[in-house]
């Protein structure tokens, strides 16, 4: 039933609503019929039916239809008339539109807009109050990855990011503090109107945060930059004297709902009570950060996402009674006047220099902007006074989470106490993640351990060493054999080598067993075989070790050689003795040396074979029958 049909709009009874199923449009026409009822209350009014009730009826009907709860519905039904309320609500479910800042440290804002247009981009200029501003209709390619953005030429930033760096008005070579600088948008932004030049100090309490403003200050090139991380509360004590200040305090962010729609259901009067006492501690730590003798400064801006009075004007009231400071022009051109007086409340009157910025009338996201002036850096409370404020400032969060887990039901007390024997659900950084137990973690680190000594190399024990003595007789064995060979006239055929090589395989057994006499009567047999041949130590096999020692070239030399063979096999049947014996298959696989041998020998028989090819025609009858007698 509507009032065009009806003079007189009747509320439903509760017996009504239970009966009738209701839709979404029912509930759209149901607030229409309301607001214009409240619109001429004396009109279209029921006589049994007051005010409150078409108010209470119109804040569940609306957190229905808008899907907030009864807290913040009814917060913003305090601080707007209907109509505008409704402009508000229906612009906050809209999505803002997509802008960006040019870095004018790189380029200017004609020249990225072209370079953009090539690309597809369809872009205007954000507005008059702006040099810096480019708006985004569409894009055929993502704006976080051109290589305009990767390389510094913009940055992806809110319209509303911007007002407070422009009534902060940074000059060149100043000193300022940016308080909660994450992710460097705005630190950036001043960083580009000092043009590099000065000192920006960005501070941030939250770790994780701060890689972001490292990250885009050495994107956009800022190298005037001290990136800090450390509690805003307690900067006073680490550096004061800052010609400017600029804190865009952590808030509800009850004006970015069309970004994030979890605050309409989430933010409940503690959130605002634990913000609203934050707020005030960063805000007299920037005041007293500030140094109010600066020449070119002594300017504070404090900024907010959020459109509640709690968290803005009743915060800056607060600093004009305990600082030496001023509210100034915030130098922008547009915006709505901050509140003097809020319900029962009454401000301060410069309160209206403030600025206050609507989805629905800026299209931009909601935010509040304050310039405050420090012209004293006397503090007008004594110390007694100002501990006194820190605790009052520390008491009320303790005194409201206690009255809200009073308030909880005894149906929720009773899932609390079934929980209990479960861990607690971390937040922060181990929010959304499963919570482990000790043995869990104690298996985790465990794992995490054999993973780093994975893929390192085993260290190789001493033994390895020992297992190069009997190898080391192969190099000596091709060392000795050309010496020989180059000295005395070879006279023997390219089989030689191959003789060679199936002769290795017999030397060391008889070798490691200890066994050297059968390569005795072998060496006798060739040895007589040409008495008076210069060259016969070069073609035996067997006693090369011995050739390269001795390398006799007469009778005499034989005999000294053969006098000298029972020591030299006596010490190394006693070092092989005590050597420990290690298999060929128990050398480790990453030893390269006998694989580096291998291809030395290879080499040195290919040269030994030259050799003899190029001199067998000196002597080709004794090659002929020492052929046959290895074929054998």
């Amino acid at each position: 039933m509507t009032v065009d049909h009806q003079d007189v709009f009747q509320l439903p009874t509760e017996e009504e609503e239970a009966e009738k199923d209701i839709t979404l449009q029912d509930v759209q026409q149901r607030i229409k019929d309301i607001t214009l009822v409240l619109s001429d209350f004396k009109k279209y009014r029921q006589a049994d039916r007051s005010r409150s009730e078409y108010i209470d009826r119109l804040r569940q009907d609306l957190c229905l239809y808008y899907s907030y709860n009864d807290f913040l519905m009814e917060k913003l039904m305090d601080m707007f008339p209907l109509s505008e309320l409704m402009e508000y609500l229906e612009s906050s479910e809209v999505a803002r539109p997509l802008t960006i800042r040019t870095n004018t440290l790189k380029i200017r804002r004609r020249q990225l807009a072209g370079a953009l247009i090539n690309r597809g981009v369809n872009l205007d200029p954000l507005g008059k109050w702006t040099k810096e501003g480019l708006v985004i209709f569409n894009s055929q390619v993502p704006l976080g990855a051109t290589p305009e953005y990767l390389g510094g030429y913009y940055m992806i930033q809110g319209a509303s990011s911007m007002l407070p760096v422009m009534a902060l008005a940074p000059q060149e070579n100043e000193r300022i503090l940016d308080m909660c600088s994450a992710p460097g948008g705005k630190g950036s932004h001043i960083a580009a109107a000092m043009k590099n030049s000065g000192v920006l100090f960005a501070n941030d309490s939250n770790r994780d945060r701060i890689k972001a403003v490292v990250a885009n200050f050495h994107r956009l090139g800022v190298v005037n930059s001290v990136v800090s991380c450390e509690d805003g509360t307690k900067f006073r004590k680490i550096m004061t004297g800052f010609d400017r200040v600029l804190l865009d305090a952590p808030c509800t962010g009850t004006g970015v709902v069309s970004k994030d729609p979890s605050v309409k259901t989430t933010k409940s009067d503690v959130d605002v009570q634990r913000c609203y006492n934050l707020q005030r501690k960063l805000l007299l730590t920037a005041i007293d950060c500030v140094d109010a003798k600066s020449s070119t400064g002594g300017i504070i801006v404090y900024s907010t996402c959020s459109v509640l009075p709690e968290e803005n004007e009743w915060v800056i009231d607060y600093a004009l009674k305990k600082r030496n400071v001023k509210l100034v022009p915030t130098g922008l051109d547009f915006g709505v006047e901050g509140f003097t007086k809020f319900r029962q409340h009454r401000f301060h009157p410069s309160l209206n220099l403030t600025k206050r910025y609507y989805p629905h009338t800026h299209n931009m996201d909601g935010f509040y902007v304050a310039k405050l002036k420090k012209f004293s850096n006397t503090i007008p409370i004594t110390k007694e006074q100002q501990e006194e404020d820190e605790k009052q400032l520390d008491e009320p969060i303790e005194g409201e989470t206690t009255t809200e887990a009073a308030a909880e039901g005894a149906a929720e007390d009773a899932e609390e106490n079934e929980d209990e024997k479960a861990p607690r659900k971390l937040l922060g950084k181990r929010a959304g993640k499963p919570s482990l137990t000790d043995i869990d973690q104690d298996l985790k680190k465990k794992k995490l351990e054999a993973n780093k000594k994975k893929y390192v190399a085993k260290v190789f024990e001493k033994p390895v060493k020992v297992a190069k003595t009997p190898k080391s007789e192969q190099p000596q064995e091709t060392n000795g054999a050309p010496k020989s060979q180059k000295k005395n006239k070879p006279q023997a055929t390219n089989g030689a080598p191959k003789t060679e090589k199936k002769a290795k395989p017999q030397f060391k057994p008889e070798q490691a067993n200890g066994k050297g006499k059968p390569t005795k009567p072998e060496a006798g047999k060739k040895f007589p075989s040409q008495p008076n041949v210069k060259a016969s130590p070069g073609k035996s096999a067997a006693p090369k070790p011995e050739a390269k020692k001795f390398q006799p070239k007469d009778k005499k030399g034989e005999a000294k050689q053969q006098a000298a063979k029972p020591a030299a096999n006596a010490k190394a049947n006693a070092t092989l003795a005590k050597a420990p014996r290690i298999d060929a298959d128990d050398v480790p696989v990453l030893e390269g040396k006998p694989i580096k041998r291998q291809n030395n020998l290879k080499q040195k028989s290919k040269q030994i074979g030259q050799l003899k090819k190029s001199k067998t025609g000196a002597n080709p009858n004794p090659k002929g029958g020492k052929k046959q007698k290895f074929k054998k």
